[in-house]
């Protein structure tokens, strides 16, 4: 079980013969730009603090060039901060010797990638037990854990295939499966959804939801695509180049983004999908009946409970069952049409 959060810290990356000499610029105020003509130094990241919480799953999205595959890459080493930390379970990640960072990736951390990397001339079977086997675990013991992940991410009966007998969805199962079987308690998930066709995505998605409820890791997972963070999410975090742009729910980036740019991101998200029942109820007064409702509901939801039970109001209560609030449907749908804070105009494409 996962027990502990991913806390980033001052993190500076700048990629260059001499990245370390230019830090003080950067902080100074010295933009990308500016960094690239005067010094030949390509700046990856600047100033990163992000709490990833334990047993949630921390969503880091942006587009292209935004650095998010940079940072995560810093989780585990595989690259090379310029300044900052990375604290896991007391220790940090960027002062490690070869030997603790080494047992820190085999032990700690698992990767799922967006092509997949599986090895070819593995069966699933074998790619599944690949990260035991460097681990040093018996097979007579890894087999049977590398069979239990194989059947939860849907590939009974698979065992023996090849990957390329496989479809792009069963490939990105069998990478799931791998990761999950070495039992790491972080992990780190790098665009690995944007190579499948839509439908696909989403199955893979209600896998890793599935797990997660279940499994409770602590999960860093990149996307460009900002439906999928919102359904993935308990936190986001916004990246524009390199920098922190906002982080905070689904629900506070959509209710209340920081700039135009997210604005512009936001402004067609469903609504529905994202806002709590507790976030637009009414106060409760007098003797309540009808449909109960839990106040981080989302309105859709609600909105189809009370469709269903033929009902055009809801009692929200909270985690104890007490009740806090209604909520009817006029205002749920007045929820979903009246966006809340900025008005923006589009910048860019999405």
């Amino acid at each position: 079980m996962a027990s502990h959060g991913i806390e980033i810290r001052g993190l500076y990356k700048i990629f260059g013969p001499r990245g370390q000499d230019h830090v003080a610029q950067v902080r100074g105020g010295m933009s990308k730009t500016e960094l690239n003509e005067r010094h030949g130094h390509v700046l990856g990241l600047r100033d990163i603090n992000i709490a990833m919480p334990a047993g949630q799953i921390t969503v880091v999205m942006g587009l292209s060039g935004s650095g998010k595959s940079t940072l995560i890459r810093h989780i585990n080493r595989l690259i090379e901060p310029t300044a900052g930390e990375v604290i896991y379970d007391g220790a940090d990640i960027c002062r490690m010797n070869a030997r603790d960072l080494r047992e820190f990736r085999r032990h700690k951390t698992a990767m799922v990638f967006q092509k997949f990397a599986l090895l070819p001339h593995r069966t699933v079977m074998e790619n599944t037990l690949y990260g035991l086997d460097v681990q040093g675990v018996p097979r007579s013991q890894s087999r049977k854990s590398a069979q239990h992940w194989i059947e939860r991410v849907g590939l009974a009966g698979f065992e023996n295939h090849y990957p390329n007998q496989l479809s792009g969805g069963m490939q990105q199962r069998v990478g799931l499966a791998r990761a999950l079987a070495n039992d790491a308690d972080i992990l780190l998930m790098d665009e690995a959804y944007s190579a499948l066709d839509p439908l696909i995505r989403v199955d893979m998605q209600t896998v890793l939801l599935d797990i997660q409820s279940e499994l409770k890791k602590t999960v860093v997972f990149i996307t460009h695509d900002l439906d999928e963070a919102l359904r993935l999410g308990d936190k986001i975090v916004i990246l524009r180049d390199g920098q922190v742009i906002q982080q905070g729910t689904g629900q506070e980036i959509v209710l209340s983004p920081a700039d135009d740019y997210i604005a512009s991101f936001v402004k067609e998200v469903n609504r529905s999908r994202v806002i709590q029942a507790r976030t637009v109820m009414k106060p409760a007064v007098g003797t309540l009946e009808g449909v109960k409702v839990s106040a981080d509901e989302t309105l859709e939801s609600v909105a189809q409970r009370l469709t269903r039970a033929e009902r055009s109001s809801a009692i929200v209560v909270d985690e104890d069952g007490i009740e806090i609030g209604i909520l009817d449907l006029n205002t749920i749908l007045a929820a979903m049409v009246n966006p809340v804070g900025h008005h923006a105009t589009p910048a860019g494409p999405r």
